[in-house]
């Protein structure tokens, strides 16, 4: 097979893979709210003959159900009144791949349209698709990172649940933040997990140990937003069925323990120029290297910070955590190379960047990089500077811009964002918000065990 080096291959490849037998299936998904690959596996004959020009079709609740897949009232796209019609799934080929730890399977992310091939607003691909339409029209492109934390445990996800989610023992016993010696005893499933990303075209620059016991980062390789989401998704999609293919689990919460350190997201953006040659970002001679488009673009992330936090905490255990002390953000402040900041700016020259230290790493990628993507439009298009850079240790300082503390609170400022409704319009504002009240509900109709653990016999 002629394939390339990233992993990926054409049309033509897969037919020749087909048809002597080194692919037999494909996989053609969609990305549904909460960031999952749903979709189908199709044999490779019928995706050739069928698949790859027409389409394939899905039930629309995929884009109005929770993580339980229960659908949900309430939605003007699509529920039981009516009748939970059809989308399309629409093959986008330029990310048709080889998945090299399942067994001849191909894989082909698919975008989502109606009937007549209009794309679905509320998807979340399309969303951000939509916000790079926005910046190419300004003649920008922009370029995106993913740095993935998450927890290793000695556990299948099968006696995890049997367990009820307690007394889960994770793979390292101790912090093993760079830590080589722990790192070795888990590089029999990280190895794994980074070679095979990158043998799907999702090239991974380096893992290492976090700030918790069982604790792992992956860096992933920036480019533009589009195949960087679609990255970071293969990428949880790999360690997960990696780890499940090995009798361990592995979780992308933001927060699975009270007491050990909550797993993060770190956002790296930039804008170049159309050709995707230049980075805008830098100036030479400017104040810290910082173009005035930066400085706008800055100003933009800092001021939508809070009316867009749903997009980079959807959940309630996101925002649980927020604490101070913990390497996660407490305010919404920039500084540089500060990892006590919201925002940190790092790198020189075409490699200055902002790092949005906000999101956790259970966020979709696809609205976490269309609402930075959106921050920094409305930064530039209103010329919005951000204030003075902060010194110092920003857990500790008084009178800042804070991080919503709840998912109560980032939903009243999704509600009255106007950010937020002139990028992405009213319609998605209203799905994406119905979406987050569905979740709070959900979660104050719960009798938790800290409620149990607390009340059952003491009061």
């Amino acid at each position: 097979m002629t394939h390339s080096a990233s992993g990926r291959f054409s049309l033509d490849d897969l037919a020749r893979e087909v048809a002597q037998g080194g692919i037999d299936t494909v996989i053609a998904a969609m990305v549904d709210m909460q960031g999952r690959l749903m979709g189908k596996r199709v044999t490779g004959e019928f995706f050739l003959d069928e698949v790859a020009g027409d389409g394939a079709h899905a039930c629309s609740y995929l884009l109005a159900c929770d993580v339980e897949m229960e659908p949900l009232p309430g939605y003007r796209l699509t529920s039981w009144s009516t009748g939970y019609h059809d989308v399309r799934l629409r093959p986008d080929l330029s990310t048709l791949r080889r998945i090299p730890w399942l067994e001849r399977t191909a894989l082909v992310l698919c975008d989502v349209c109606d009937d007549a091939g209009a794309p679905i607003p509320e998807s979340p691909r399309q969303l951000l698709q939509a916000q790079v339409a926005r910046a190419a029209q300004a003649g920008l492109r922009p370029m995106m990172a993913s740095e993935l934390e998450f927890y290793v445990f000695r556990e299948t996800y099968e006696r995890a649940r049997e367990k009820h989610y307690h007394d889960l023992v994770p793979y390292g016993q101790y912090i093993e933040d760079y830590h080589i010696l722990q790192g070795t005893k888990e590089e029999w499933l990280i190895r794994q997990i980074r070679n095979h990303a990158t043998g799907a075209g999702v090239p991974v620059e380096f893992s290492k140990g976090e700030w918790g016991p069982g604790q792992h980062e992956i860096n992933l390789r920036y480019t533009h937003a589009v195949e960087m989401a679609d990255r970071h998704t293969l990428l949880k999609q790999a360690a997960k069925e990696i780890a499940a293919a090995n009798s361990v689990a592995i979780t992308f919460m933001a927060k699975w323990r009270a007491d050990l350190a909550g797993s993060s997201c770190h956002v790296h953006s930039s804008l170049w120029d159309r050709e995707g040659t230049r980075n805008l970002f830098h100036e030479e001679g400017a104040d810290g290297g910082m173009s005035r488009l930066f400085r706008h673009y800055l100003g933009g992330q800092i001021e939508a910070a809070r009316q867009l936090a749903y997009f980079f905490a959807p959940y309630v255990n996101s925002y649980k955590r927020y604490l101070a002390g913990t390497f996660a953000p407490v305010f919404a402040v920039w500084s540089r190379d500060n990892r006590t900041c919201g925002f940190r700016v790092v790198g020189d020259g075409g490699a200055l960047r902002v790092e949005n230290r906000i999101p956790g790493a259970d966020v979709n990628p696809y609205l976490a990089f269309a609402a930075t993507i959106a921050a920094g439009l409305w930064g530039i298009e209103h010329r919005v500077e951000p204030p003075p850079s902060f010194e110092g240790d920003a857990y500790h300082a008084h009178g800042l811009l804070r991080v919503p503390g709840t998912l109560r609170e980032a939903l009243d400022e999704l509600a009255r964002s106007e950010i937020a409704r002139a990028a992405f319009g009213d319609r998605v504002v209203e799905h994406y918000l119905h979406t987050g009240l569905l979740e709070q509900r959900a979660y104050d109709r719960a009798v938790t065990c800290w409620e149990l653990a607390r009340n059952f016999e003491r009061i």
